[in-house]
């Protein structure tokens, strides 16, 4: 085997310093704003001088990493507003540490996509999870192969996972108390028929603090069947909470996917917003600041919880699946107020 060569090597024969050397074989080059020319001359004579093919001496703490290889996300969809609002905080987390990052959806093919789990293995060093994606028996099959793997935005009881997400819990207080400061009593909650049964936990405690409050009406749950192909939701659903004797001064909606629904319902009602009827979004959605009323919404924490999972599904590929502890990890999200909810 050929003498092994050392960054210094490299950098005395560029002229150049060792940490810049180490940072092109590292790919950290751009995040230094090391010039494209630059990187690839030492590039070029890192293969030249067989820098990538011979072994290298693992007590040399400047040399380039072994391929660390490529870590995965598998979303339920990639139309979903968390998605593509995660994915480039994701993207730069695992750059900075020369990872790979790839996103697929999941196939709705159940025996199609289990026979792909079996897979993952041999193309990613460890998975996200994301929302729905994260069913059952994809998390059997994971740990029974201890593939490093960790839940976003999904918890899973009875089991100690790797998880991060939203701290809902806090979010439902601080809208509540904002509504309560707004001087609100007669609340609805509005939630996709479909989604509400992930989202039961979440409503139960919107009501639990809604009815903590001295003054507050009982809420009203409805329940709707979201229209499909840009449709329009049924007004027999919500027409009579929004006269006498309910009358609903302001609606808590669930998913922002909704929100877009009930403001074209009411404009086609002439109710204004927040004059006739205010709105409140447990989730942000595209465009939310750009509506004829904005909407005030929760905004997930994206930058913590890209973080925390880089972190965490690192570590999990480096202790090949088998850390001896798992964490559970929840990061508050912030209340983002908007015309849509009235002023106090």
């Amino acid at each position: 085997m050929g003498k092994k060569v050392k960054n210094k090597d490299l950098a005395e024969k560029l002229g150049v310093s060792s940490t810049l050397v180490s940072l092109v074989l590292n790919n950290k080059a751009d995040q230094h704003g090391i010039r494209k020319e630059t990187k690839e001359k030492v590039l070029a004579l890192a293969r030249q001088m067989g820098y990538f093919d011979l072994q290298r001496d693992p007590t040399d703490s400047t040399s380039a990493e072994e391929k660390p290889g490529i870590i995965g996300m598998v979303v339920p969809s990639l139309h979903d507003p968390f998605v593509y609002g995660i994915t480039p905080y994701l993207q730069r987390a695992f750059g900075s540490i020369g990872v790979g990052f790839s996103i697929m959806t999941k196939d709705p093919d159940d025996d199609r996509y289990n026979r792909m789990v079996g897979a993952f293995k041999k193309f990613y060093s460890g998975l996200i999870l994301a929302g729905d994606a994260a069913d059952e028996n994809t998390i059997r099959s994971l740990r029974a192969m201890a593939y490093p793997f960790v839940l976003l935005e999904k918890s899973v009881r009875n089991l100690r996972l790797n998880t991060v997400g939203t701290d809902y819990a806090d979010g439902a207080r601080k809208v509540v108390d904002h509504v309560v400061r707004l001087g609100y009593k007669n609340i609805l909650i509005a939630t996709d028929r479909l989604a509400s049964q992930f989202d039961r936990q979440l409503i139960s405690i919107l009501k639990d603090n809604i009815t903590s409050k001295e003054g507050m009406n009982k809420p009203f749950i409805v329940e709707f069947d979201m229209p499909v192909d840009g449709g329009e939701i049924d007004q027999g659903q919500i027409d009579h909470y929004l006269r006498p004797p309910y009358s609903a001064e302001i609606i808590i909606v669930v998913q922002a996917d909704l929100v877009y629904s009930i403001m074209s319902y009411l404009r086609r009602k002439n109710l204004r917003v927040p004059q006739d009827v205010a709105i409140v979004s447990m989730e942000e959605g595209i465009g939310f600041d750009l509506m004829s009323s904005p909407v005030t919404c929760l905004r997930r924490p994206l930058s913590g919880m890209a973080l925390k999972v880089s972190n965490m599904i690192w570590s999990e590929v480096r202790n090949a699946g088998k850390s001896k502890y798992k964490r559970q990890v929840t990061i508050s999200p912030e209340l983002i107020v908007r015309k849509s909810c009235g002023t106090i």
